[in-house]
């Protein structure tokens, strides 16, 4: 089967690179939600202003809203990327067409039939593109600080508390340009 000790070796170090990219493409869809505080500068009424209309752009809606704690509940549908589902499947292309060499190589009676593993790569774009087009909430509240902290960017009058998907935390901040707590 195996002609030589390099030719063991390749076959198995593309065997645990396969692995590791058959977990990469099943982490893609993975949900990433954290909780993260933040410090505002803005007045209570703009900063209340800047977070619906922030919401609204991105084609959330409020479906709690919770006056007791002044927490906000918004939902939106967060589409999958074309260009990650691409490289994605790319990726498994060339996965395929890797594994498939070196199974044909280090097992000359198996033909070339292991390089049929490249027409399987699409399945990695549609299985991204199926499972991370959701819809996700982010959990908003807002607290008014009965005393100002000082920070480098000016007074901050309010804290900011998001939970939601990482990347839309990191998106918020960076729009309305928040300060981390």
């Amino acid at each position: 089967m195996f002609d030589n000790a390099a030719t063991q070796s390749t076959f198995v170090w593309t065997l645990l690179l396969s692995i590791g990219l058959f977990f990469f493409i099943r982490a893609s869809a993975k949900d990433r939600i954290e909780t993260e505080q933040f410090l505002a500068t803005q007045p209570e009424a703009e900063l209340r202003d800047l977070l619906r209309q922030y919401f609204a752009a991105r084609s959330y809606k409020v479906i709690n809203r919770d006056k007791e704690n002044d927490k906000v509940t918004f939902e939106g549908f967060v589409a999958p990327s074309k260009f990650l589902a691409g490289l994605l499947s790319a990726l498994a292309g060339v996965g395929g067409l890797c594994l498939g060499l070196v199974i044909s190589l280090s097992v000359p009676e198996s033909g070339y039939w292991p390089l049929g593993l490249v027409a399987i790569a699409p399945l990695a774009g549609v299985f991204y593109w199926k499972t991370s087009g959701r819809v996700e909430q982010v959990v908003l509240r807002v607290e008014i600080l009965s005393e100002a902290i000082e920070t480098e960017a000016g007074k901050a009058s309010g804290r900011i508390t998001v939970k939601g998907h990482r990347d839309e935390v990191e998106s918020l901040r960076l729009a309305l340009d928040l300060i981390d707590s």
